[in-house]
C-alpha cells in the first residue's frame, strides 16, 4: 500500500470515526472484485467478497439485538419487518454515499467507466464489507458503536414518525387520494443462487415508473420500491 492511499484510509477511519489496527483489511474490505482481477502484482489481490459475507451477518445480528432489546412489545413479524428495512441493499447503499464511501473503491476500468463508484449494489455490498473488516479488527463492541451512529438512529426517527413500514398500502393511499389508480408491481430482475436470491421489482402507475426496490423476497422488493416512490412524491409536492 502506497503513502496516498494509506493517508486516504486513515482520512475515512477520522470521518467516521474508527480505530483500524490494520489498514490492509480496510483496504482489502475496498477492494472490488473488478480491480482484484486486472491488478497486475506479484501476487493475486483479495478482494471484498469474503468480507462482505461476514458483514452481512455481523449487521444482521447488530440490528437483531438493537431492535429486539428496544422494542420489547413488538412481536417477530414487527421485529423481522423492521429489520429486513434496515439490513439490506438500499440501507446500505444510502449509508455510504452519506459517508462518500464510494470515493476510497478500488475498481476496475470497466467499473469505473460505468460510474460503479456510484452503483448501490456495489456501494452496499463494499460498506459490508468494511463491516466486516471493523469486527475482525476491532470486535463486535466497536461494530455496535459505528453502527449505532450510522444506521440504528434511523430507527429511533422512523419511531417518531410513527413507526409504519406498510409503505404499499401509504403509497397506495397516497396515490389514490383522488381516485382510481393502477399501481403494479412489475418483477425486472433477479440474481443470485436460489438459496440466497435478490429480487429487484419496478413500482408503476398507470404505466409510469415511480419507483423501484431490491430484496430477498419479491414483496421486501416491492415495500422498498414503495418507500423510494414516496420519497420521490414527497420531494416532489
Amino acid at each position: 500500500m502506497n503513502k496516498k492511499r494509506k493517508e486516504a484510509l486513515l482520512k475515512l477511519c477520522k470521518d467516521l470515526p474508527m480505530n483500524f489496527s490494520s489498514l490492509g483489511l480496510l483496504n482489502t474490505a475496498l477492494t472490488h472484485t473488478t480491480y482484484a482481477y486486472e491488478a497486475n502484482t506479484k501476487h493475486p489481490l483479495v478482494d471484498n467478497q469474503r468480507l462482505e459475507f461476514l458483514g452481512d451477518s455481523v449487521a444482521d445480528l447488530v440490528v437483531s439485538t438493537y431492535i429486539y432489546e428496544k422494542y420489547k412489545a413488538k412481536d417477530e413479524g414487527e421485529l423481522t419487518k423492521l429489520r429486513a428495512f434496515l439490513v439490506c441493499e438500499g440501507s446500505f447503499a444510502k449509508i455510504a454515499k452519506e459517508i462518500h464511501l464510494g470515493e476510497y473503491l478500488l475498481l476496475g476500468k470497466g467499473e469505473l467507466n460505468e460510474d460503479g463508484i456510484d452503483n448501490p449494489s456495489i456501494l452496499a455490498d463494499a460498506f459490508e464489507a468494511v463491516i466486516g473488516a471493523y469486527y475482525l479488527d476491532q470486535g463486535y463492541e466497536a461494530v455496535y458503536k459505528l453502527l449505532d451512529k450510522l444506521l440504528l438512529s434511523k430507527i429511533k426517527v422512523l419511531t417518531k414518525q410513527g413507526f409504519d413500514l406498510d409503505f404499499k398500502t401509504r403509497f397506495q393511499v397516497e396515490v389514490q387520494k383522488n381516485g382510481p389508480a393502477g399501481i403494479v408491481y412489475k418483477e425486472l430482475d433477479s440474481k443470485g443462487p436460489a438459496h440466497a436470491r435478490t429480487f429487484v421489482m419496478s413500482l408503476q402507475v398507470d404505466g409510469k415508473e415511480y419507483g423501484r426496490g431490491q430484496g430477498r423476497t419479491k414483496k421486501i422488493a416491492e415495500q422498498h420500491a414503495a418507500h423510494e416512490a414516496l420519497e420521490k412524491i414527497s420531494k416532489d409536492s
